[in-house]
């Protein structure tokens, strides 16, 4: 290329060069760094003003410079401040805007009903249960039949699904509580009993009724057999005891969380609290349209018959009745208020509910199951009369032969209803345990005392005028009176003290067979003026100063336990007492105290009565029944106290009987298997009724001082020669079986507890039985 042309371009090329410059620094100029009176500086972009449109300060800033800098960035700062808060209320504007805007369902027919929602959800998938059925440890309570596949096309909308127990539950129920729940279920839902939907779950204490019941109440609650129509129940009615209100509240809790919330209303709220809880559980409808925030409400017998009146015409799903012994009386205003309920699923819950009154037991299968045994007189007719007059002490052989005949047919159609299992399936899961049953003499002292009452004239007069009255209702009354003053003779004779000096009908002279110097001041109490009281002491020193364990000490009477108390006093010991004086929060409270094993707790003072709700104290291991009730199903209840769920001790379980006494005689007839429920009677009226005039001799007759055990005199025992045991009791005997096959004890050496071992040398004990509880062997 020629120097000339070369020449040329490369002046192009710099023309060019200068131009692009003077665009560019065109682009972007600055006003200097101050302008006069404060005015703002200007910044312009990309502007085709020539300079003095743009810039009124003539002095420029360099742009290098580290003054200009700091002010360009504080422009910037200035001028996004400004575009925020302008932004910023537009913005949340919108943002709230689209939160609380309606949601509009794609689906036209949504009523605003979670059911159909659901319904709307599955439509089109094949019917599934709610839980695996094939989980391991499943529980399965229905299982659906097979369908082929071209039923599964054709009527999908028509087919059955599994009930599943959720594996929550499932995973902690032991195989008798998988049977209750599979029981309850099916009487639930109308396969026991085709159009009756109750039953009785009647299991002995300590087996987990409370844990079953949740496990039912839940399932129902969630799930039914007909996948489109929603659950088979949408709300629960828990009525108990106003000391278990609490306990319910907190199992559902542990068992559930936060998967269902309950409504417990506390016997202590206002009148106008109570109204309001029972209207709000009330507007939840039972219809299954709607699902509940509080689908299950606990409250107390006294509060729900207060205020009934609230649930009228208010649909319950399932009633669920604690401790549901209390519902024997028809015409109680309970158990009318509860029987007008609308609900046809019912249960009772209750360790002991049959009782030797067949109207009694009528009343609570009626309750359940309206219908089933037919009206009450029909019930009389057929069943009552004829059991009855069988069970009679003079009754024909005719009159006994057609009595068994419809106690038989009776019980064959409640069975199907009932469901009853004893303690003794605990034994697989608790710590061994004794029981014992003591046998301790009088005091010399008292002994007199009492050889002389049932000589004296007003004993022989009551069993004569009984001769004339046997039988008759309203009869016996001076017999019973006598009988109570026997029974807290036999445990201390401070407890007799009063009626003594008085000087009433039937107990004139007795004030003389006192000793000198006896006082009925409390504060005076000494317990070697009774055999048991005697006894006991020794026991509690023996316990205390070898071990760490405590003991629970029942009796049927408050003033034998103020007598406990003063013991405990005089001993050192501390103590805790709960009797039907105590409200639900202070018992509560002293319960847990007690199980808490960094306090100092020895002693638990226990009315029996007070003893039988649901009451765990397995703080202690050792139990003692000071004296026995005419009722054995009132024993049993306060004796299952330590011998329950989270024990990890040996528990021994004592009976303390005063020898040859009206104590043996008792307990005698608690053991005698004559009755329905092998339960005695345990109301006065029923005393002479049931009793020969034989029995009430027999009653209040002393053995002589040689007998060791009048109850162990009436076996015949052929294990036992010359006071002494030659032939242990058969293999597989445990504390469920005959006394006959028991232990018996003729001496301390052979006591499986050294602790009452170490005390019967120094106390009145005659005799022992004993048994053992122990965890079955494997076959």
């Amino acid at each position: 290329m020629a120097p000339s042309v070369l020449k040329r371009k490369e002046k192009e090329n710099q023309e060019t060069t200068r131009l692009s410059t003077g665009r560019i620094s065109k682009k972007i100029r600055r006003t200097d760094e101050l302008y006069d009176e404060g005015e703002p500086d200007i910044i312009t972009i990309d502007s085709d003003d020539d300079d003095e449109t743009r810039i009124k300060k003539q002095n420029k800033i360099d742009i290098n410079n580290e003054p200009g800098m700091q002010k360009l960035h504080a422009l910037l700062e200035q001028f996004t401040k400004s575009m925020f808060e302008k932004s910023l209320p537009a913005h949340n504007a919108y943002i709230k805007s689209l939160i609380h805007k309606p949601f509009i369902m794609p689906d036209s027919s949504y009523d605003g009903h979670s059911e159909t929602f659901l319904q709307m959800r599955f439509k089109n998938r094949e019917p599934t249960p709610l839980h695996d059925p094939k989980a391991p440890n499943a529980v399965v309570l229905f299982t659906p039949p097979e369908y082929s596949e071209e039923f599964k096309k054709a009527h999908k909308d028509e087919m059955l699904v599994h009930v599943v127990v959720d594996p929550v539950l499932s995973r902690v129920l032991r195989p008798h509580q998988r049977e209750g729940v599979q029981f309850m279920y099916d009487c639930a839902t109308g396969v026991k009993i085709e159009d009756f939907y109750g039953c009785i779950l009647a299991d002995d204490m300590g087996l987990g009724k409370t844990l079953q019941c949740i496990t039912l109440l839940w399932t129902l609650l969630r799930q039914s057999p007909h996948f489109k129509s929603g659950p088979t129940v949408s709300n629960v009615i828990i009525i108990c005891p106003s000391s278990l209100v609490k306990n319910w509240y907190n199992e559902i809790n542990k068992w559930l969380g936060t998967k269902l919330s309950a409504m417990a209303i506390d016997s202590g709220q206002a009148s106008e609290a109570v109204d309001a809880k029972l209207h709000q559980f009330g507007r939840q409808q039972s219809n299954g349209k709607r699902r509940s925030c509080n689908p299950v409400l606990i409250v107390s017998y006294e509060t729900f018959r207060n205020h009934a009146h609230v649930l009228d015409n208010i649909e319950v799903g399932l009633m669920i009745c604690d401790e549901g012994h209390r519902l024997k009386n028809m015409e109680n205003q309970t158990y009318v208020c509860l029987k007008k309920v609308i609900c046809k699923r019912r249960i009772i819950i209750s360790g002991t509910p049959i009782q030797n009154d067949l109207l009694e037991y009528y009343s609570l299968v009626d309750f359940v199951n309206p219908g089933l045994l037919g009206n009450a007189s029909e019930f009389r007719k057929t069943y009552e009369n004829p059991i009855s007059k069988g069970r009679d002490a003079d009754a024909s052989d005719y009159q006994v032969e057609l009595g068994q005949e419809r106690q038989k047919t009776m019980i064959n159609i409640v069975n199907r209803c009932l469901i009853r299992r004893t303690a003794e399936l605990l034994s697989k899961y608790l710590p061994l345990k004794y029981e014992l049953i003591v046998c301790s003499k009088m005091e010399p002292a008292q002994q007199a005392l009492y050889e002389f009452f049932i000589k004296s004239k007003g004993v022989q007069k009551t069993l004569q005028e009984g001769d004339k009255v046997h039988g008759k209702k309203g009869a016996g009354q001076s017999t019973l009176q006598a009988i109570m003053f026997l029974k807290k003779l036999c445990n201390h004779p401070q407890l007799v003290y009063d009626l003594c000096t008085k000087g009433e009908d039937g107990f004139e002279g007795l004030e003389k067979m006192f000793p000198e110097g006896f006082s009925r001041s409390i504060r005076n109490f000494e317990p070697l003026w009774s055999g048991k009281m005697k006894l006991l002491d020794n026991i509690l020193a023996n316990i205390k100063q070898t071990t760490d364990d405590r003991v629970v000490l029942i009796s049927n009477y408050t003033q034998t336990i103020d007598l406990f108390q003063r013991l405990c006093d005089m001993r050192g010991y501390k103590w805790t007492r709960l009797d039907g004086t105590l409200t639900t929060k202070k018992r509560d409270k002293i319960v847990q105290q007690f199980n808490d094993p960094t306090t100092n707790e020895f002693v638990f003072l226990l009315s029996s009565k007070a003893g039988g709700c649901g009451l765990n104290l397995i703080g202690a291991n050792r139990l003692i029944m000071f004296d026995p009730d005419w009722n054995p199903a009132n024993d049993g209840q306060a004796m299952a106290r330590v011998w329950r769920d989270g024990q990890r001790k040996t528990c021994y379980l004592y009976r303390f009987l005063a020898t040859g006494t009206i104590e043996e005689k008792i307990f005698q007839r608690q053991t005698h298997k004559k009755a329905l429920s092998n339960c005695i009677v345990d109301s006065a009226e029923d005393v002479m009724r049931h009793f020969s005039l034989a029995d009430l001799k027999e009653l209040f007759r002393l053995e002589d001082e040689s007998v060791l055990s009048d109850t162990h005199s009436k076996f015949n025992c052929k294990r036992c020669v010359d006071n002494q045991q030659i032939e242990p009791p058969p293999e597989q005997a445990d504390t469920a079986s005959d006394l006959a096959d028991w232990h018996h004890c003729y001496d301390p050496s052979v006591i499986p507890d050294d602790k009452l071992a170490d005390s019967w040398p120094r106390s009145n004990i005659s005799f022992v039985f004993y048994q053992k509880q122990d965890k079955p062997k494997d076959p």
